[in-house]
């Protein structure tokens, strides 16, 4: 029954024993005098290209803009 007692006590009273300070890579995150980075706005569309439909070209219109140009001199 001792050894039970004083296991029990052991960790009761481990229990309260002060914690070490974790590592923290780079500066204290709980350093209020540390600098932080200015806020930058950044739109989520920006960027984006609009895909709505539109009326159709005509088709000399389409090939005129897809085919080779003729060269010059000939």
């Amino acid at each position: 029954m001792k050894p039970l007692v004083s296991a029990a006590a052991a960790l009761l009273v481990g229990g309260c024993t002060a914690q070490l300070p974790s590592p923290v890579a780079g500066g204290d995150p709980r350093d209020p005098s540390a600098p932080v980075p200015a806020v930058r706005h950044a739109s989520v569309t920006a960027g984006t290209v609009d895909y709505r439909p539109v009326e159709p070209k005509l088709w000399l219109e389409q090939n005129k803009g897809v085919s080779p140009k003729p060269a010059e001199g000939m």
